[in-house]
């Protein structure tokens, strides 16, 4: 038969060895060294809102590519209707524009360079503009609001006699080279 008291000591030694171990674990457990209740909810609280934080961010990416779709057909309407083909198209417009608004357009300079976008060049227009003040004034915000697309650059003052005024303007546009 086998020897019971050998069996018993070793399970003895082993319940005392488990009661050390539980007692060890509860004292650390009320000691001041393991953290409370209350650290594990402010814990859980800074980690739900770094959660709501990392959330913000992602936001704007969520069905990124029907944004990245409509983006794309709200560019090719955007050159479709505000950038011209061809360069009599933009002289033709700011004609228009002058003549509706009462003021002459004197030494008009165009010049060109790449706009750093494929299937885009850059138009630098140089104009000088006669016109009574409010004719000039009123010519200036209909560019701004054309539909073909300007960008007024600068405007200088050459000379002013009683209410007519001559204006240097420098302004841009685009042309579609495909």
């Amino acid at each position: 038969m086998p020897d019971l008291s050998a069996r018993r000591r070793t399970l003895r030694t082993v319940l005392i060895l488990m009661l050390v171990v539980d007692g060890i674990a509860a004292a650390y457990l009320l000691s001041p060294l393991s953290r409370s209740r209350a650290k594990h909810q402010e814990e859980r609280h800074q980690v739900q809102q770094q959660l709501q934080v990392r959330e913000r961010e992602v936001a704007p990416l969520k069905n990124i590519d029907e944004k990245l779709v409509t983006a794309r057909r709200q560019i090719a309407d955007f050159y479709e209707e505000r950038i011209p083909g061809e360069y009599s198209n933009i002289a033709e417009e700011i004609g228009k524009l002058a003549q509706a608004n009462n003021v002459q357009i004197s030494l008009a300079k165009y010049g060109t360079e790449d706009a750093g976008v494929r299937g885009l060049q850059r138009v630098a227009i140089q104009a000088g503009v006669n016109g009574d003040y409010v004719d000039i004034v009123r010519f200036i915000n209909a560019l701004e609001r054309d539909k073909t697309f300007f960008i007024i650059d600068s405007v200088d003052l050459t000379e002013q006699q009683g209410g007519n005024v001559k204006l240097q303007v420098k302004m841009e546009t685009y042309l579609k080279t495909t």
